[in-house]
C-alpha cells in the first residue's frame, strides 16, 4: 500500500489559534466537502509561513464560515492570518494511481474558494508515469519546474 494526497486546501487562512481547547483543526464543512476531507480524518498541515509541519484531525465549525481555527497544541506552530497547506492522505494499491484523481482547493486571503483543480496520473504502454494538473474545465495546466528540466539545461 501506499500513501498519497487524498485532497487539499491550497493557500487556506487561519482564522484564529485556540490553545485552550483540545486538539485538533476546525474547518468550514464547505472547505472539507470541495476537497473530499472527512471530519475526524487526519490532516497533515504545512505552515507556509513559518515551516511548521503538524499533524492533526478535523472538526467542522460552522459552515459558510470560512474558518480555519488550530486547536490545543497545534494553536502554538500557527497564528492568525497564516497561510496553510492542508492534505488528507489514501492508501491505495499503486496499481490503483491512475484512478485516482484528488481535489485541491485554493483560496484567496478571506478564505473565498478560487478554484478546484485535479491531479491525474497516468501510465504509457512503457509502463512510464505522467503527471498532470487539471483546471475545472479538464485542460492541463503548467506542471512546476518543467520548465527548468534537464533537457532545457543541456543547452
Amino acid at each position: 500500500m501506499r500513501k498519497v494526497v487524498g485532497g487539499k486546501l491550497h493557500g487556506l487562512r487561519v482564522t484564529e489559534a485556540n490553545l485552550e481547547y483540545h486538539g485538533s483543526i476546525t474547518l468550514d464543512p464547505e472547505h472539507c466537502e470541495a476537497a473530499g476531507i472527512l471530519p475526524l480524518e487526519f490532516v497533515e498541515i504545512w505552515n507556509k509561513t513559518n515551516g511548521a509541519r503538524i499533524s492533526t484531525y478535523v472538526i467542522l465549525g460552522e459552515r459558510g464560515s470560512r474558518c480555519c481555527i488550530l486547536n490545543g497544541a497545534a494553536a502554538r506552530t500557527c497564528q492568525k492570518g497564516d497561510e496553510l497547506i492542508i492534505a488528507s492522505s489514501l492508501y491505495i494499491d499503486g496499481a490503483a494511481i491512475e484512478d485516482l484523481s484528488p481535489t485541491i482547493v485554493t483560496f484567496d486571503a478571506a478564505n473565498r474558494i478560487v478554484e478546484r483543480l485535479r491531479y491525474a496520473v497516468t501510465k504509457d504502454a512503457a509502463g512510464h508515469y505522467g503527471f498532470a494538473i487539471l483546471d475545472e474545465a479538464g485542460e492541463a495546466l503548467p506542471v512546476p519546474l518543467l520548465a527548468g528540466s534537464r533537457a532545457d539545461r543541456r543547452g
